[in-house]
């Protein structure tokens, strides 16, 4: 479909559509209804109020070309340049380079629960706020430079309003982050340390979102880039660097099952569609895989939906210790469950005395600290091989989204100090440790 000229809101923006440089984007699309939109600081469809998301002219040609100049570049996100909607000189750009975190081949936790095949974590808490926010935001950043804003935004259980504000320290924005006001102590302190404005809100997550919604529209919001709102289409391709990744680090090959922890959901179906990118561009072999989605028992609307055979997705209030996936409306909660159930997957929760467990046991295996999003796809994983819904043989790889230094809270009433000792080697005998 040729691309429909429509006008770019004003919301902040100095750039014209026909000026702006995203590399291979070339427009935007509705996920819905297929009308396409010039690029621009817009999220929904104006004849159908449907998502929208980046629209592409990918590279075509040799894929040998392609995937030796991914290799040729920065190990961070930026290698994949060529595939995402950034300038083709971002590299050069002030930015926090996130991305190419380490997928840690998980031998210790295979044996823990029972996996034969190949069981991989890919470990994004190596970001340089320690969640695979960095990702996303890096991404919004470079449209929030190209349509002139000035400052940066967000609605955010935490991981989010971290990775905003020092993204915007680096670039050079101003920021204003809004956040649920009881999260995570730690949380509160990484997105407050980089001196841009933490705003608390009386209410959850939910509540926030309504509100930035509410701002984005009003006078006050003028020159303002919320990366998860007007420019959430650029925003939720940073997920796809996931995808990419994972199947680079597997020597271009397709992982059989992929565990995929879901908050609004967006970032599940990016990785989906980043497979089905490296496929298309010929850096894959197209082969079967099966994506499976993971929430806490205590905001779980995707998962009740898929096991009840449901389409619609119906908002729950969050009661869980893993906040960053407390979402009870997700936005893409129902494409997640179009994709679980295209690839034979599956959309599981886990209770908060499962995900303190599960966080335990990757910890003492494999000496990776996951917060509690890592600690539900762990113990989702689990769960699913006890259950026989994935298959223990396959090539597997686990998501860790986020470092456990911020949600102490999960794991600190049983990690504290073995004992305590006088400075000598009767009373470390005595304590029965010798």
């Amino acid at each position: 479909m040729a691309a429909q000229t429509v006008a770019v809101p004003s919301a902040g923006t100095s750039a014209s559509a026909s000026s702006v440089d995203l590399g291979p984007a070339a427009g935007l699309s509705c996920r819905e209804c297929g009308t396409r939109f010039e690029l621009g600081p817009i999220f929904a469809c104006a004849e159908c109020f449907g998502p929208l998301e980046v629209a592409y002219e990918l590279p075509a040609g040799d894929p040998e070309a392609l995937r030796a100049a991914i290799e040729a570049g920065p190990h961070n996100i930026w290698r994949y340049a060529p595939l995402l909607p950034v300038p083709t000189d971002v590299a050069s750009k002030p930015s926090l380079n996130p991305g190419f975190t380490k997928l840690v081949d998980a031998e210790n936790l295979a044996k823990e629960l029972g996996v034969t095949g190949k069981l991989y974590v890919k470990d994004d808490s190596g970001n340089p706020t320690h969640s695979f926010k960095d990702r996303v935001v890096a991404i919004a950043v470079e449209a929030a430079r190209a349509f002139g804003f000035t400052t940066l935004s967000c609605s955010s259980t935490g991981n989010l309003a971290g990775a905003v504000g020092a993204a915007a320290a680096r670039a050079g924005f101003r920021s204003c982050v809004f956040i649920p006001h009881d999260l995570e102590q730690g949380k509160v302190v990484m997105a407050g340390v980089y001196g841009g404005d933490l705003v608390g809100i009386e209410g959850n997550y939910d509540d926030v979102n309504r509100f930035c919604s509410e701002l984005i529209g009003d006078p006050l919001g003028e020159g303002w880039g919320f990366v998860n709102v007007n420019l959430r289409p650029y925003y939720g391709e940073g997920s796809k660097t996931l995808a990419y990744e994972i199947c680079e680090q597997l020597g271009w090959r397709l992982p059989d099952q992929i565990v995929v922890p879901i908050a609004s959901g967006s970032q599940l179906t990016k990785i989906d569609k980043g497979l089905q990118e490296l496929v298309k561009l010929g850096l894959v072999e197209d082969r079967p895989y099966k994506i499976f989605g993971a929430q806490a028992e205590g905001c779980s609307p995707v998962s009740t939906a898929f096991k009840a055979g449901h389409d619609v997705v119906r908002p729950q209030k969050p009661n869980t210790i893993a906040k960053s996936l407390a979402i009870g409306n997700p936005a893409d909660g129902p494409y997640v469950l179009d994709i679980a159930r295209r690839t034979g997957g599956y959309v599981e929760d886990v209770t908060d005395e499962q995900v303190v467990e599960a966080i335990r046991i990757l910890a003492r295996t494999e000496g990776i600290f996951a917060e509690t999003a890592g600690g539900v796809t762990v113990g989702v994983t689990k769960k699913l091989i006890e259950n026989g819904q994935l298959d223990p043989s396959l090539t597997t790889v686990v998501l860790n989204t986020g470092d456990g230094l911020k949600t102490l809270e999960a794991v600190a009433a049983d990690s504290g100090q073995t004992a305590v000792i006088r400075p000598s080697l009767d009373a470390f005998r005595a304590a029965g440790l010798a």
